[in-house]
């Protein structure tokens, strides 16, 4: 159902401290580094992430949590899409392919009722593949 979440960290260099060695006696190393954020995981896939709130100008004492839903083909990624801003969502990212995460991450991102910032997606090519 999840495939991948992340937080948001006030003190960017203590958050990266700290997760690497408590992620890392539980067997967990950094699978990606984008400069603003760091997803943590195993066997190349980067399930928890932190991002540096002050770089993603986040303010405020509630700042966004970004959760990923695994969604089964690039269609459901689409449907989520829809569905979402049928019921009032606000786009972030229309469904794509975003390469900088691997060649075939498709996926899109809507903010909820809340203000989260969520997606759904599938790891396996746009919808053509």
């Amino acid at each position: 159902m999840i495939d991948h979440f992340g937080i948001n960290c006030s003190d960017w260099a203590k958050s990266q401290e700290f997760y690497d060695k408590v992620l890392g006696v539980l067997g967990y190393t950094r699978q990606m580094d984008v400069g603003v954020a760091v997803g943590y995981g195993s066997d190349g896939h980067p399930a928890f992430w932190i991002g540096d709130a002050p770089a993603g100008n986040v303010a405020g004492p509630n700042r966004e949590v970004h959760i990923a839903f695994a969604a089964k083909d690039a269609a459901a990624v689409q449907a989520f899409f829809h569905t979402a801003l049928a019921l009032g969502a606000e786009p972030l990212h229309e469904p794509r392919l975003w390469p900088e995460y691997h060649d075939k991450y498709y996926g899109a991102f809507v903010r909820d009722p809340d203000g989260n910032n969520v997606e759904a997606v599938f790891h396996g090519g746009g919808p053509t593949g």
